[in-house]
């Protein structure tokens, strides 16, 4: 894959989280995502209707994202981000892409639930 083609990868997952996490619009998904979309997390069901089922319980939990690294490796992206629920609520996430044609095919996650107030063993912090 070349250098062009893998930053496409990087602003398409760019693009996603901006546009559906941050301002919670849906109405763009089929650019996006592809309808035989692969879901890894346990949680949600497979394809852009499970997607769209999950996302909208996750988004009225008034989710705020703090994206921290965006990496992107030939056709895998990777974005790991802070997120504070507006119950005050804080988990450091790693979400981990294979795109296909230009599309989200396949994700996967890494939580690490409400870290909020962890004490850390060292002085490096969670972000």
């Amino acid at each position: 894959m070349s250098e062009t083609e893998t930053a496409a990868c990087k602003s398409l997952a760019q693009a996603f989280y901006d546009q559906v996490f941050t301002r919670g619009d849906t109405s763009n998904i089929d650019r996006f995502m592809r309808d035989d979309y692969i879901q890894h997390n346990p949680t949600c069901a497979d394809g852009k209707a499970g997607f769209l089922e999950s996302i909208k319980g996750f988004l009225s939990l008034g989710p705020q994202i703090v994206i921290i690294r965006l990496n992107s490796e030939d056709d895998m992206v990777h974005v790991f981000f802070k997120c504070t629920l507006k119950n005050g609520h804080t988990s450091e996430v790693c979400d981990i892409y294979r795109l296909q044609g230009g599309q989200l095919a396949e994700h996967g996650n890494i939580i690490e639930h409400n870290v909020k107030g962890v004490q850390s063993r060292n002085s490096n912090g969670l972000f």
